[in-house]
């Protein structure tokens, strides 16, 4: 595929692409457009370095708790992931669990790349010391890496009262931390079918089919450089569970995507810059997030968004506790805190992803009913039961799955 230079993108698509930052999606696809190392070597690449191979858990390692005498919690999270006030100076959020506790949260806007974040903290959690963090906020598949290599804690289910009465059953149990021992939900990321009205001047879009095989597109559909959530809608495209799939069923939907790749049908692969396309047209439809869609459509109403009836993909960004950290009990009270329904509800109104708290809705409804009522925001019942999450892959798979992948995409 040729090479496409994006032209300069407006206000409204920036917004898109910093709350993109967030998910840490914008992050991993940056690192699959620039070809780099992790993205196809995985974790055969950190194998060589020294860590220990996955499934080989050493189970968390604790230190002494200085909760009770150091009231403070040091937090890493993503870019723009977090309430803030009208100076810019502040979180409202923090600052009232500080008034609330006596805690204060040390909060650093420090992990712009999974991989990277996971580099720069690994040599020490190896080497059994403390990484200066109480709590990081790491995508699904990265916290799984984690929990299997037994570098983050087991939480205290007595200090997360909240958490485990309000936490959404979409998000209860993944199969890489069963029941949430391990972790906490931030935020869920939900992956879509979006589409320009205008652009697609009558064409039907429903499905993941229509994006791969309608001739009426060819040249116009974008897909994402994200393995699990392009590869992901296609396996329900195709009635395979993602959750559950083969390595046969993964060469089906590589197969499948390789051909409409040949025949032109695919613009591009994208990261979260295909906001600009969308937007302007270039793209007539495209898989994308929905945190984007939300932004996008407060400045455009030809953008819009289906899910199909095969099912979504979702997946999470997630609260864990590293190993040695100095203050776990006080870090468990963080959690715990963003599960009651009225701090959830801040969060959401000021990030718009999927808020994991089960009943946040009245409460985001006071702050921003057009919140509320978003299903890409809150989803209802009947979007939830059509969620689906990637299974977890062991070390051999990741790397082969992202090999073919790279491959694909050209990478």
């Amino acid at each position: 595929m040729r090479q496409y230079e994006p032209d300069r993108p407006t206000p409204v698509e920036l917004a898109a692409v910093r709350r993109s930052l967030r998910s840490g999606r914008a992050a991993m696809t940056r690192r699959s457009l620039m070809g780099g190392a992790l993205a196809v070597g995985g974790i055969g690449a950190l194998s060589a370095c020294g860590i220990p191979a996955a499934g080989k858990s050493q189970g968390g390692v604790s230190a002494d708790d200085h909760s009770e005498k150091e009231k403070v919690v040091n937090f890493s999270n993503w870019p723009e992931y977090i309430d803030v006030d009208d100076s810019e100076q502040h979180h409202p959020t923090l600052d009232a669990f500080r008034k609330r506790t006596g805690i204060k949260v040390t909060y650093t806007e420090d992990i712009n790349d999974n991989d990277e974040f996971f580099g720069k903290i690994q040599p020490q959690l190896a080497a059994g010391q403390d990484t200066g963090r109480d709590l990081i906020v790491l995508t699904d598949w990265l916290a799984a890496r984690m929990i299997r290599l037994g570098y983050v804690q087991k939480l205290d289910a007595s200090n997360l009262p909240h958490a485990f009465a309000n936490l959404s059953d979409q998000f209860r149990s993944p199969d890489w931390d069963p029941g949430r021992a391990y972790s906490y939900p931030w935020q869920g990321i939900s992956t879509v079918i979006a589409f320009n009205k205008k652009a697609l001047d009558g064409v039907e879009v429903k499905s993941m089919s229509d994006l791969l095989d309608n001739p009426a597109l060819k040249g116009r559909v974008g897909l994402l450089t994200e393995m699990r959530d392009t590869v992901g809608m296609t396996m329900l495209d195709m009635d395979k569970d993602p959750a559950k799939f083969t390595d046969d069923d993964y060469d089906a939907v590589i197969a499948r995507l390789q051909k409409a790749v040949d025949k032109g049908q695919i613009r591009r692969f994208t990261g979260n810059d295909y906001t600009s396309d969308l937007s302007k047209g270039d793209l007539a439809a495209c898989v994308a997030w929905a945190g984007d869609i939300v932004q996008l459509q407060a400045d455009n109403p030809d953008v819009a968004y289906v899910i199909p009836d095969s099912g979504y993909m979702t997946s999470t960004d997630n609260m864990l506790i590293p190993n040695k950290a100095r203050h776990k009990t006080n870090a468990e009270r963080l959690i715990d805190y963003y599960y009651e329904p009225g701090p959830a509800a801040e969060l959401a109104a000021y990030i718009n992803y999927v808020s994991p708290v089960a009943d946040v809705k009245p409460y985001l409804a006071k702050i921003d009913e057009s919140a509320a009522d978003n299903p890409l925001i809150v989803p209802d019942k009947a979007m939830q039961a059509k969620s689906h999450a990637f299974r977890s892959l062991s070390s051999k798979e990741e790397t082969a799955y992202q090999q073919q992948f790279a491959k694909l995409t050209g990478a």
